[in-house]
């Protein structure tokens, strides 16, 4: 068991040094300039009133959760998860699942908003519907995703962020860290 537990985190520090941003055109960013771009994107879009929308399934849907706290409460910006039982229900019910995250967008998105879209696959349909929205209505689009190099999600976004895993547990973990990062850079920053 204990090789298994090895074998876990020295696997956790090879995804860390191989994870991957691209900005829209598929320009490859190192990952620091990745998160730059990410805290100067959400910055130039929320100054005035805009917001941040996060969406994601299962713990991705929990990572949306804390850090659309994290954002407004530490990093003082206007942010939501659209993961509310009741209007996932809802919506699920009347229109079908794949539109969970995709009706909320065309209803509460301004242009100039940012969606952080968030699924460990990248092919998750509610995740890329809900992109294609929040495009549609020019917002901003910051993805991260995993498993397969070149999965849907990986092209939809403004910036990209890609994790080179292939199991949930890794994928996830550092997609939050990432979303911790972006916050983390934009307070510091502010505080001098």
């Amino acid at each position: 068991m204990r090789q298994i537990a090895d074998r876990y985190y020295t696997d956790l520090i090879k995804f860390i040094h191989s994870m991957r941003a691209a900005d829209r055109t598929g320009k490859q960013l190192g990952l620091s300039e990745g998160i730059e771009q990410a805290a100067l994107l959400i910055r130039a879009h929320t100054a005035g009133n805009g917001k941040i929308m996060f969406v994601g399934n299962g713990a991705s849907a929990a990572i949306s959760s804390h850090m659309s706290t994290d954002f407004w409460k530490n990093g003082k910006i206007r942010a939501i998860a659209f993961n509310d039982s009741s209007g996932l229900t809802c919506i699920g019910n009347d229109y079908g699942y794949k539109h969970v995250f995709e009706k909320p967008i065309e209803m509460f998105a301004n242009p100039g908003d940012i969606l952080i879209a968030i699924s460990s696959s990248g092919k998750s349909e509610n995740i890329l519907l809900a992109a294609h929205a929040a495009r549609k209505i020019d917002c901003k689009i910051i993805t991260l995703s995993g498993f397969a190099e070149n999965n849907p999600l990986t092209s939809l976004g403004d910036i990209n962020f890609y994790v080179p895993a292939n199991e949930y547990g890794p994928v996830e973990i550092l997609h939050h860290s990432i979303c911790h990062c972006i916050l983390d850079t934009m307070v510091k920053a502010d505080h001098g």
